[in-house]
């Protein structure tokens, strides 16, 4: 039996989600029927994360296990032959037998992109959260910073899957601006329901002085929802990088 990493990448906006759900169309649910139809028996795919609904993702790890011996060089093309254009696979490795797409990750990126501009953008709609007032990146970074280290996030959760513990180490959480477009990048060893949307948020909410940077670690240490900003649209939040002990699956 092998088991397969496959490296992918999708636009979310079609679709409820990474996980498999009845009666709605996911990513992994369409890849799996795509993985069916080239090994000729029912594929279960293990994702490196759940996505919420219209959440996209530039680099994505998922693995599954199959007795089919097609070559790893033509498994991407296979597979991109049996899915729509907005999901492709772009390499195939053979994993460990151990391998866990979401368990063996050490740690993921998410950036979540806005459109900073007076004028909506087109070509960014579903694609970036669109905000008319001008932002001062330099603010940002100062709010951005006071979540980097290990704390409590449940300040900054929705409530929704159930988590054995809400402390998450955040590595880096920076804001960047290219033009018009914002991005705000956060890397930490696992996140919560909703927690970069809502870091994303708050941050806005600094920008409109609802609360002060420094006010942040208050916010963290006192766990109060209600006091965080809100849960930003999922049209601009994507998953960019993940890190594996396997360097051949980091991306």
């Amino acid at each position: 039996m092998r088991n397969i990493a496959l490296k992918l990448m999708y636009n979310g906006s079609g679709y409820h989600g990474w996980q498999v759900q009845k009666n709605a169309r996911t990513v992994c649910g369409t890849l799996e029927t795509a993985l069916g139809k080239i090994t000729g028996k029912p594929v279960h795919l293990t994702g490196c994360g759940r996505t919420d609904a219209g959440v996209h993702a530039e680099t994505y790890v998922a693995n599954f296990r199959t007795e089919s011996r097609i070559p790893l060089d033509r498994l991407p093309f296979a597979i991109n032959t049996h899915t729509p254009e907005d999901i492709a696979v772009r390499e195939a490795v053979e994993a460990a037998p151990e391998f866990n797409a979401i368990g063996s990750c050490l740690k993921k990126e998410y950036t979540y992109r806005i459109y900073n501009s007076r004028i909506q953008n087109p070509f960014y709609v579903n694609r970036a959260c669109f905000y008319p007032r001008r932002l001062d990146e330099d603010l940002l970074n100062r709010a951005a910073a006071q979540f980097v280290g290990t704390h409590d996030f449940r300040a900054v959760r929705s409530v929704g899957t159930v988590t054995k513990t809400t402390v998450r180490t955040v590595y880096w959480c920076e804001v960047e601006r290219r033009g018009d477009l914002l991005e705000l990048r956060i890397c930490a060893d696992g996140f919560l329901y909703n927690m970069v949307r809502t870091i994303a948020g708050t941050l806005l909410y600094a920008a409109e002085g609802k609360l002060s940077p420094e006010e942040i670690p208050d916010l963290l240490a006192l766990g109060d929802r209600a006091k965080a900003g809100p849960v930003m649209p999922p049209g601009g939040l994507y998953l960019t990088r993940v890190w594996y002990e396997d360097e051949r699956l980091n991306g």
